[in-house]
């Protein structure tokens, strides 16, 4: 099951994801365009296709591990991404934006059989158990006051682990050229949103805390993985929740306006913003 199938299963109810969260906090007028008008991107990042193709690899590559108990090879892993990465740009009507580091479509399949070998080569999961790949949950988000809203909170979980102290570890793969720092996964709200997710669908008990591990796949000549550990306490989870409602709200009252910043360089909506 992929992402979008995954999320379809909650396309009935009234819901939010973190990432309609993600695009309104960071341009209310993008969001406008992409989630309320449903305008058509001008536009579209190679960066885009090429991280959902490599969260298709992974997907492949750890619910073989969990079904088997061993990964497929390595050559049909990266066939996987190749595969995928090919089916969207042939798909796609939109000029796509390469980048210096992929400057085309064999640059970018270059890169990310680079970056998949690596991963294969360094991935251990000794002492850890997959617990789901690419799980679907979706949570009522509560008002400040605890008050059930109408709104769900949806989201997929690309890999949840559990350790061998029958801890949970909430994994999110994440493709990028430069290091994470430490603040910037403490302040991550994705993992935050995941961390509400299992505390709504009783993965954990209301007032824990969840482990959390990014797992970065360097898009560098030589690439390589780091990980990137953090958690969520349940104070993350009140705060996440009134951000939420907060967004909401705005969205009700018709808030959105334009937010310049360096996500504008490739952003799908550049001309509708200029026209505004």
């Amino acid at each position: 099951m992929n992402r979008k199938t995954a999320l379809q299963e909650f396309a009935n109810e009234l819901h939010i994801s973190n990432s309609q969260i993600f695009t309104y906090t960071q341009c209310s007028l993008k969001y406008r365009f992409q989630y309320v008008e449903q305008k058509p991107p001008e536009r579209i990042s190679i960066a885009l296709p090429f991280g959902s193709a490599i969260h298709a690899a992974l997907e492949f590559y750890y619910c073989s591990l969990k079904n088997s108990a061993h990964p497929e090879p390595l050559e049909a892993i990266t066939g996987r991404f190749d595969d995928c990465l090919s089916i969207d740009l042939d798909r796609t009507d939109v000029p796509v934006i390469f980048k210096k580091d992929m400057p085309d479509r064999a640059g970018a399949i270059a890169m990310g059989k680079s970056i998949l070998k690596a991963f294969y080569e360094s991935a251990d999961l000794t002492g850890m158990e997959i617990v789901s790949v690419e799980l679907p949950l979706a949570a009522r988000l509560f008002s400040d006051e605890r008050r059930s809203t109408d709104f769900s909170l949806i989201g997929v979980i690309d890999l949840l682990l559990i350790n061998e102290n029958d801890e949970l570890i909430v994994v999110d793969n994440k493709t990028a050229a430069k290091p994470m720092a430490q603040t910037t996964a403490d302040d991550d709200n994705q993992m935050t949103a995941y961390s509400y997710l299992l505390a709504g669908n009783k993965f954990i008990f209301p007032t824990a805390s969840v482990k959390c591990r990014f797992d970065l796949l360097r898009k560098l000549k030589t690439p390589k993985v780091e990980h990137v550990y953090t958690s969520r306490t349940a104070e993350d989870r009140r705060r996440f929740a009134k951000v939420a409602n907060a967004v909401l709200a705005g969205i009700d009252a018709g808030i959105f306006m334009p937010q310049p910043s360096w996500m504008c360089v490739d952003c799908a909506y550049s001309d509708a913003c200029k026209s505004w």
